[in-house]
């Protein structure tokens, strides 16, 4: 497991929009206001997109992120000369540790045609407008699946601009920490620790860490444990001394102390805010629709899902760590 792979698994289509409208001039989509990331895919014609100041034109093969809270407008593009389809999948991401992903994004990421992938296009709009059984499933899946395969290319193009942890995933130093760090957060880590998992001393570990990443390991450590107790917090109903303990401090004052350095509130205050968020965000998703407008006739074709009710989940439920004594 590496970094990427965390971020990229806190980011799932559960509970988001998904929409696949006709756009015949002069209608124009309007969608993504207060979203994260809204995927915006052409499946037939030309889409010009206008985000802010940015305005790009999409053909059948681009896809294109759209980092929020800005709002969009989508439109056929001039002169277009057929009946311009888009699919747009809008998330919301509210965990700390995906919000880590949103913030090295672009505002407007676009990945071009690079190869045919007219098949997977033409299953994309039969599954959204055949329904059936296990049918909202379906689509947030291919969603996920989409989304994920469009980040993690255009992670790997030359032309990308990835954080610096991204590209020390491939250092023969750095790279070895940095997975550790991730696959066993709750672990008692420290330098000298780390630098076994590299094969090297710490003064060299010391060294090419922070030139590589921008700060020490132990300073990375603590942001990447703060952000896993947050949606542990969140997300769970585990104590303060419970969550402490998974993300590897001893007892729940060192934790709460590093908590509230690191996020400017203690851990209890930060888990009334984040119930009393979740709330409000509950009571508000019969109104989700509202985040799609169709200015202008013609026909058009919304699924719309609401967040799931019932127990929370856990973040590190998957992971197997042990907290470090």
């Amino acid at each position: 497991m590496d970094p990427l792979d965390d971020l990229l698994r806190g980011v799932r289509a559960d509970g988001a929009l998904f929409d696949r409208s006709v756009l015949t001039p002069p209608k124009t989509l309007r969608l993504g206001g207060g979203a994260s990331l809204t995927l915006c895919v052409p499946l037939r014609g030309e889409v010009t997109v206008r985000q802010g100041r940015e305005r790009r034109t999409l053909r059948p093969g681009d896809v294109a992120v759209l980092h929020g809270p800005e709002p969009f407008a989508a439109s056929a593009a001039a002169g277009s000369a057929e009946d311009t389809a888009l699919l747009a999948g809008v998330y919301r991401v509210r965990s700390a540790v995906p919000g880590r992903l949103l913030r090295m994004l672009p505002g407007f990421l676009l990945l071009r045609e690079e190869y045919d992938w007219t098949v997977t296009r033409d299953h994309l709009e039969a599954a959204v407008a055949v329904t059936g059984p296990a049918h909202q499933v379906v689509l947030d899946r291919l969603l996920d699946w989409l989304l994920v395969c469009t980040l993690r290319q255009w992670f790997d193009r030359p032309d990308a601009d990835p954080p610096a942890w991204y590209r020390a995933l491939g250092d023969p130093v750095v790279g070895p920490a940095l997975r550790a760090m991730h696959e066993r957060p709750g672990q008692a880590w420290t330098l000298a620790a780390l630098a076994a998992e590299a094969g090297v001393s710490r003064t060299t570990l010391a060294k090419r860490f922070p030139e590589a990443v921008g700060e020490s390991p132990m300073s990375y450590l603590t942001g990447w444990r703060m952000a896993l107790a947050a949606d542990l917090l969140a997300e769970s109903r585990a104590t303060v001394a419970s969550v402490a303990r998974r993300v590897g401090y001893a007892d729940a004052f060192g934790f709460s102390a590093a908590f509230k350095r690191t996020r400017g509130v203690s851990p209890t205050a930060f888990r009334a805010d984040a119930n009393a968020a979740a709330d409000t965000e509950t009571a508000e998703a019969v109104e989700v629709a509202g985040a799609v407008e169709v200015v202008g006739p013609g026909p058009t074709a919304a699924i719309v899902r609401r967040p799931p009710s019932g127990p929370k989940r856990d973040p590190l439920s998957s992971r197997g760590s042990t907290a470090g004594r």
